[in-house]
């Protein structure tokens, strides 16, 4: 009996030292509550030469390049979430074209979810994610966001968003996003109009709230798990139910 009560002890001890990892989502070609932490790509943008700086006020720097984010601390604030850390996030001035001296604090969640560009185009972040998903939206309804976010956001005049677009935009997504689609375990097409897909994601993320992690624990903790390669491709996902 003793040594039973022993060993019950040291399995409620290892327990108690059980790391409550986060499941990292990763989303990429555009835009992404409760115990769901909503993290962007775009709070990683390199700090700017003032060569670099001069060129972003003009309109001339390309911000969708792969070399425009600081991937060394996109790394570092995934590993520190992934051990149930509080993180916390840099806050870039649009206007400026800088870092503010503040920062968004994050505090451990079930569910991490990092929306970006470019979010796979690294294989070591996109390693990191357990589920990614590409969100395939029009091209003009892309552009047509973007005009109405940049003009009232981030006080761009329309001239400045086209060039833009047509410069950097099109060529980067068209080079450096698009391809990373095929690393997608989930395609929505037409984004959040696709409501069939949203509520498919949002019941598994609901599932993984609701006791998930605790069964998918020992295959994640090295930040490896095996996905479910679900493609949810337009005609499916039109289908009549």
């Amino acid at each position: 009996m003793a040594g039973d009560t022993e060993t019950h002890l040291s399995d409620s001890a290892e327990n108690d030292n059980i790391i409550r990892q986060s499941f990292l989502i990763g989303v990429s070609g555009g835009t992404a509550s409760g115990k769901v932490a909503i993290l962007s790509q775009d709070s990683f943008y390199r700090e700017l030469t003032p060569e670099q700086k001069a060129k972003a006020l003009k309109g001339q720097f390309n911000f969708d390049h792969p070399d425009a984010f600081d991937n060394e601390l996109v790394m570092q604030t995934l590993w520190q979430i992934m051990q149930g850390k509080t993180v916390q996030i840099p806050v870039y001035d649009f206007f400026t074209h800088s870092r503010k001296d503040e920062f968004v604090t994050v505090y451990p969640a079930d569910v991490v979810l990092f929306e970006g560009i470019l979010m796979f185009y690294s294989q070591e972040i996109r390693d990191l994610f357990q589920m990614k998903l590409f969100v395939d939206t029009d091209a003009d309804t892309r552009l047509s966001r973007r005009v109405l976010r940049d003009i009232g956001e981030r006080g761009r005049d329309l001239e400045q968003v086209l060039t833009q677009y047509i410069t950097f935009v099109k060529p980067a997504f068209e080079e450096f996003c698009l391809p990373t689609k095929k690393y997608a375990d989930v395609i929505i097409p037409r984004g959040a109009d696709n409501l069939v897909a949203i509520n498919l994601i949002v019941q598994h993320i609901q599932d993984i709230l609701n006791g998930g992690l605790t069964k998918r624990h020992n295959g994640c903790m090295n930040g490896h798990s095996t996905p479910a390669r679900q493609r949810l491709t337009s005609e499916s996902s039109s289908r009549p139910h």
